[in-house]
């Protein structure tokens, strides 16, 4: 039991340290995992989506830190304890969500690794029994070093995790796991290779034959039947290949103007998910860093999923000299984690990207 404890001890401290620093890089994308969790479709506690960011913050801190007190065995009880009541309660999330199809991904390590909602409960469960073991075994867990180490040590994970939160929050997550990271090309991104993997699907077609409903399963083609059709349900059996940037557009009021946009070579975007939700400290900066951008050739626009009022309110009280374009609020949100951002293009590729604060720092 006692070599179990230790294996057990070892492997979900290494696995929780590594989940949480991977969701602490970037808090803010947590959030908007955690807001899903929280609307009506989920679990329709939508009272807590203004504390998302705050909830977000304090479970993946509290995530790094519990792996550490695991590995150095600081006050084994009360961290056994808060692990147990952590995995049972993402347990039940990741069951709730696969079992319902609501979230498609977990957000369990960010977007450095993408889990289904199985998978996602597949690896609760076996942190679940983990966790049980340590329970079970806690008299086996001791500290690696003597009281004041240990204690320093503790309180230091705990310190430098809050630090490194507040410091991504401030500017852009350290590491860039998203498909709009520096480097990448928004073109290649959005397009489906030619011997990429198709998509397969399951048609379970519905018909009243002689008075009675029957079944046939079909891979898409419509079944040669003698009755009459009832219904057809569809289950996708395997995705295929799907690229990784999706529904990002550049659209105005009449026209879709992305693949124009995409072959500028010097283009600067301003991305604002909302408008009405802008930071005004960051809005503020924009007029002078944008003039300036314009004197030095760069074509600006602005992307956001707000209406024509806020971005005319915007334009007039700023006054800005540069048009704001639509796009999906859930693209702009993954492109950059700032509201206000700043993203830099040349013909298509990402050649920067700056969080408000950093305005400053960015060479035109």
């Amino acid at each position: 039991m006692k070599y179990i404890v230790q294996i057990s001890r070892v492997f979900t401290g290494i696995l929780f340290i590594i989940s949480g620093f991977i969701k602490l890089n970037d808090p803010l994308g947590f959030s908007y995992k955690l807001e899903e969790y929280f609307g009506a479709d989920v679990l329709n506690l939508e009272f807590l989506i203004p504390y998302a960011l705050g909830i977000s913050v304090i479970v993946v801190v509290f995530e790094v830190v519990l792996g550490v007190f695991l590995l150095i065995g600081y006050k084994p009880k009360f961290t056994v304890w808060s692990l147990l009541l952590m995995i049972v309660f993402f347990t039940f999330l990741t069951f709730y969500s696969a079992y319902f199809d609501k979230v498609k991904d977990c957000g369990c390590f960010g977007d450095a690794l993408k889990l289904t909602p199985w998978e996602s409960f597949t690896k609760d469960l076996v942190l679940l029994v983990l966790i049980l073991i340590l329970f079970a075994g806690v008299k086996y867990i001791k500290p690696l070093f003597s009281k004041l180490p240990t204690t320093i040590i503790a309180l230091f994970s705990f310190i430098l995790s809050l630090w490194f939160g507040y410091h991504v929050l401030m500017h852009l997550p350290a590491i860039d796991f998203r498909a709009y990271k520096i480097g990448s090309n928004f073109q290649e991104g959005m397009s489906t290779p030619e011997d990429a993997a198709k998509a397969v699907s399951e048609y379970t077609w519905t018909f009243n034959v002689n008075g009675e409903e029957q079944e046939f399963v079909t891979n898409g083609s419509y079944p040669k039947v003698d009755g009459e059709y009832v219904g057809v349900e569809t289950k996708v059996i395997d995705e295929g290949y799907v690229p990784p940037i999706q529904d990002f557009s550049i659209e105005s009021d009449d026209e879709d103007l992305t693949a124009q946009f995409l072959e500028v070579d010097k283009l600067l975007i301003v991305a604002m998910y909302s408008i009405p939700k802008g930071e005004l400290e960051g809005v503020n900066k924009l007029k002078t860093f944008t003039d300036n951008a314009k004197s030095k050739g760069y074509t600006v626009i602005g992307l956001t999923s707000s209406g024509p009022q806020d971005k005319a309110q915007i334009k007039q009280d700023h006054n800005l000299n540069f048009e704001f374009y639509l796009c999906d609020e859930k693209v702009i949100k993954t492109i950059v984690r700032s509201n206000p951002g700043i993203v830099i293009l040349n013909k298509g590729t990402v050649m920067n990207k700056a969080h408000w604060n950093d305005i400053e720092d960015i060479e035109l």
